[in-house]
């Protein structure tokens, strides 16, 4: 699978209060469109394998648990890099080397080793950063992370905004934020997690989405994965139409990434319809999207086993994934 060139940089823009205040979000009409994105299209047979050959390339392969160590990254980076069993490939008559995911996004503790294993393969390492889940360190130690992280070699940088801004409409904070973490992300890409599950509503997804890209954020990302409500096919198609929006105001294309909840096959195929549908086919590839993953990448393998031999396999029999 050869990949598209990445876009430019999003290099932001001033913020536009009246833009943001302006934003009207319609709930019930949101939630309609979400409820059909699994009905307006089914995807059988090799055009499903496709679809999830796809979605592993679009992968942010993840392990963010507080019993990680050196030899887990290890692992989840020998996964990264041949996530799909060669005999599967082979007998869907794709190259062994056409699949990898899009990158590995580990802790800070963890860069290192990351960039090490994943020598000479092409995946980038994303740390997440700021005092990630919660994001409520002193500012100065949350840009010092973020510098240290880019400094042992990542190349892409998860950050975690401050929820209270948002809720308190600060919207002039949150610009102010984001703008330093780009500014300290240096040529590292910057995704900026929204936590959207802790915002409230949809209109405020909707803002914040429009703030951290005008302070100049590459990827807008729904979750940390540690919320009690994290991606959600609602949340993500009022951030892809805040991205949209921003994309045909400042002929900057900023990448979406919806990270946590999604477990399955099924849920891939859904978000990707979700982009295809709403943005178009150059949101189909890892420069734009990218799925925050952990176990998703065993039940793709399965149902691709499933498309190859006709039988389902047990979630034991993949490795770490």
């Amino acid at each position: 699978m050869v990949q598209d060139p990445a876009p430019p940089r999003n290099p932001g823009m001033p913020l536009e209060l009246d833009w943001v205040e302006q934003v009207r979000v319609n709930r019930s009409a949101v939630e309609r469109r979400a409820a059909t994105l699994g009905t307006r299209r089914s995807v059988k047979k090799e055009w499903q394998a496709g679809w999830l050959l796809r979605a592993v390339t679009c992968m942010d392969l993840t392990t963010l648990a507080s019993d990680d160590t050196a030899g887990r990254v290890q692992r989840l980076c020998a996964k990264a890099r041949r996530p799909v069993r060669p005999e599967l490939l082979e007998a869907m008559g794709v190259q062994r080397t056409a699949v990898k995911v899009g990158a590995v996004c580990v802790y800070h503790a963890f860069v290192e080793t990351a960039v090490a294993a994943l020598e000479g393969s092409g995946i980038p390492v994303a740390a997440v950063s700021t005092a990630f889940p919660h994001g409520l360190a002193p500012m100065e130690t949350r840009l010092a992370e973020i510098r240290a992280s880019v400094a042992a070699g990542a190349r892409e940088i998860d950050v975690v905004i401050t929820r209270g801004h948002v809720l308190t409409g600060n919207w002039t904070a949150l610009y102010d934020e984001v703008r330093a973490f780009r500014d300290a992300c240096g040529d590292a890409h910057l995704k900026t997690i929204l936590a959207t599950g802790e915002l409230g509503t949809l209109r405020a997804a909707y803002r914040a989405s429009l703030v951290a890209m005008m302070a100049g954020t590459d990827f807008i990302k729904t979750s940390t994965g540690k919320e009690g409500v994290n991606a959600t096919l609602p949340v993500g198609l009022t951030m892809v139409r805040a991205l949209r929006e921003y994309g045909e105001r400042s002929g900057v294309s900023v990448g979406f990434k919806p990270a946590g909840g999604i477990r399955t096959a099924k849920d891939a195929l859904l978000w990707l319809t979700l982009m295809k549908e709403e943005v178009g086919d150059p949101w189909l590839h890892p420069a734009l999207f990218r799925f925050g993953a952990s176990s998703l990448l065993a039940d793709i393998e399965r149902q691709l086993e499933h498309h190859v031999t006709g039988r389902y396999s047990a979630f034991h029999r993949h490795p770490l994934a």
